[in-house]
């Protein structure tokens, strides 16, 4: 197979992962081009911070940790974080020359004898090598419930979330136990009819502040899974919730009131297993994400599980390829160390 390109190493995505990966590859003296590219489909730097909520400033922000070799600084925490992250990631891109390419959205990853082929809509790169940092923002994850399509409200996921607006008189219910559900629940119930908060598990909270530690404790949890080959849980559903002032506020107000998962839904609302019946007009589910990796599928490297076998950040099945921004490093915690491991590993690979 012929490609457009050719290439040694070829990055997928420019979240905080990716950057990591490159800033790496260009240290260890991969030059632009020739030695290695990054494919992002984003229409600007910011990775999936670019999507987030305008009401999600800085200052809410926990767990967010610097890229390698540029520090954030101490910009105003009042800022939404979509524009403060996204000046950030541009900022760096530029600072150290990484040639990234967009919008590119990338469609398969495929073998060609010794090498691996990338195909976009448009063009191919033939590389040694493949870092994939997808993430998980583009594959919002929609748990299923008996009833769902009768809903007569309206569903949406914390990925079409823009503002409180729409929530204003509206009986909201939210489904989801994370940070996200949360500070969204918090939001809408300054507007909202009256909210209900549904979990699966019981929520866990913390009175300590997020730390460094308290953020590796969850990576390793998710580490452990992917080892084995399992499908990876999401960083945040193994974090436990800190209880900041706002939250303790929250909880004495009744507003972090938390039900048990409901059984199904009806046109109206949601039912509980003894037959209690909570009307609604909107259902936001707070659910999380699942890993971006269906261009990885002509490589069939996914166990019967439906996990994939990982040693680090390598795939098991094909060594040429390294998830990065995959279960334990799909979070900022772990992209930095994902991104420098991977890069160890392709010059051990390459002997570069």
């Amino acid at each position: 197979m012929s490609a457009d390109h050719e290439t040694d190493v070829v990055v997928i995505g420019a979240g905080q992962a990716g950057l990591s990966a490159a800033y790496h590859l260009r240290r260890t003296g991969f030059r632009n081009g020739s030695g290695f590219v990054v494919l992002d489909h984003g229409k600007r730097a910011g990775g999936a911070w670019q999507y987030r909520w305008p009401s999600l400033v800085l200052g809410k922000v926990h767990g967010l940790y610097d890229l390698p070799g540029m520090a954030l600084g101490t910009p105003d925490q009042s800022r939404p974080a979509s524009e403060v992250v996204s000046e950030y990631f541009d900022r760096f891109e530029h600072t150290y020359d990484l040639p990234v390419q967009r919008p590119v959205d990338v469609l398969s990853v495929s073998r060609a004898d010794d090498r691996l082929v990338v195909t976009s809509a448009a063009e191919s790169w033939s590389a040694r090598a493949v870092i994939s940092a997808t993430g998980t923002w583009d594959r919002p994850f929609w748990p299923h419930y008996p009833g769902q399509e009768t809903f007569a409200g309206r569903q949406l996921h914390t990925a079409d979330y823009t503002g409180v607006g729409e929530f204003r008189g509206k009986r909201v219910v939210v489904v989801g136990g994370g940070t996200s559900a949360i500070q969204l629940l918090m939001e809408i119930a300054t507007v909202a009819r009256g909210t209900t908060w549904v979990t699966r598990r019981p929520p866990v909270f913390r009175s300590t502040p997020f730390s460094e530690d308290w953020g590796r404790e969850a990576v390793a949890k998710v580490e452990r899974a992917v080892r084995a080959g399992k499908p990876p849980a999401s960083v945040v559903s193994v974090t436990d919730l800190a209880l900041t002032p706002e939250v303790r506020q929250a909880q004495a107000d009744g507003i972090l009131d938390r039900k048990p998962m409901f059984e199904r839904i009806t046109p109206r609302g949601i039912v509980w297993p003894d037959g209690t019946e909570q009307a609604a007009d909107i259902i936001l589910w707070a659910t999380g994400f699942r890993a971006a990796i269906d261009h990885l599928a002509p490589l069939r490297i996914r166990e019967p599980g439906g996990g994939i076998k990982m040693d680090g950040t390598r795939v098991v099945a094909e060594p040429r390829l390294h998830l990065v921004g995959y279960g334990p490093s799909a979070s900022t915690v772990g992209a930095n160390r994902a991104g420098r491991s991977a890069v160890r590993e392709i010059n051990e690979l390459l002997g570069h």
